[in-house]
């Protein structure tokens, strides 16, 4: 608790996704300066508009989880966008960090930085072996620069600077529009409107083959305040639970959660994306405690409850 007192942090994507929880996780403990930059005021990609809000919110520590992020089929209509947004933001981001003479940089990356054919589970000493899935390297590639830029900067300027790697995160709050929402978001949403509508039949992409980590969001905020609190080295971390599941399988858990009762079919001519994914998470344990305490299937549920509840807002069909 007295890692926050009387320090100025900027969330980026504060206002978003994950970022919503990990501000509330910062209030809860007594963080009472926080600053969350909103694109129409801080274009992040611009280098003067990051200069203004480091000189607007004079931060002691910056958390850095804005990205431009989607689905296969978002990164594949996007991957020029993808990259250079993302690359551009943490880039300027963090340097003009450095000149500020921040005390820490907390760079939040994607799972999607791992190999294509990453060893089973992935660890963070594996994540330059080998290049990522195809459909999302672009935005992988351009997350992992931070940690390129995070153990150069800490060799060079001492500039204590932490990269996570999160895996896929799900929960209430979630993006639900289906050009580019991530894949427990679209079946929640595909099974609920196909139960009203009595549809005998839901086509989804793939082949329901490849396996998936899931972490509910709330975990991974909490797991990234641990890290700011308790983790100083150039060693990325992994946050996940460890644990995977074939799509196939998460598929009929959302269906009989949501009750839908057709036909799942699976559309083989669209990308199945990486083979499987689960995560080593065994140095976050070990080097801040962090460990996953909800349950994919207890998250799914509470995640289908506020979808059921939220999906008449006006954010929640289409990407805030």
């Amino acid at each position: 608790m007295s890692f926050w007192s009387n320090k100025h942090v900027v969330v980026t994507g504060g206002a978003g996704f994950l970022g919503s929880y990990v501000v509330e996780k910062l209030r809860a403990r007594g963080c009472e300066n926080i600053f969350v930059p909103r694109s129409k005021e801080y274009d992040l990609r611009d280098r003067d508009a990051i200069v203004q809000l480091y000189k607007k919110a004079r931060p002691d520590v910056v958390i850095h989880l804005a990205a431009v992020v989607g689905g296969i089929g978002a990164n594949r209509a996007n991957p020029g966008r993808f990259f250079y947004d993302n690359a551009i933001m943490g880039i300027q981001l963090m340097e003009f960090a450095r000149q500020a003479e921040l005390e820490k940089f907390v760079a939040v990356g994607t799972v999607c930085a791992y190999p294509k054919f990453a060893r089973i589970p992935f660890r963070e000493n594996d994540l330059w072996n080998g290049y990522p899935e195809e459909t999302n390297a672009p935005y992988g590639l351009a997350k992992k620069m931070m940690l390129v830029q995070a153990q150069a900067y800490r060799e060079q300027y001492g500039f204590n600077t932490i990269f996570l790697l999160p895996v896929n995160l799900y929960g209430p709050g979630d993006n639900f529009d289906l050009e580019n929402s991530h894949v427990i978001p679209a079946l929640i949403r595909k099974c609920v409107d196909a139960k009203e509508a009595d549809l005998e039949e839901v086509t989804l992409w793939g082949d329901g083959s490849p396996t998936r980590e899931f972490l509910y969001v709330e975990d991974g905020a909490e797991g990234i305040l641990l890290a700011a609190e308790r983790y100083d080295s150039c060693e990325p971390v992994n946050l996940g639970t460890g644990k995977e599941i074939a799509i196939r399988d998460l598929a009929i858990m959302i269906a009989n959660e949501v009750g839908y009762v057709g036909t799942i079919a699976w559309d083989a001519t669209k990308p199945n994306g990486q083979p499987r994914r689960c995560l080593d998470v065994s140095r976050a344990k070990e080097s801040f405690g962090f460990v996953a305490k909800t349950s994919l299937r207890e998250g799914i549920k509470n995640t289908i409850a506020w979808y059921r509840s939220h999906r008449d807002g006006p954010d929640v069909l289409s990407n805030s």
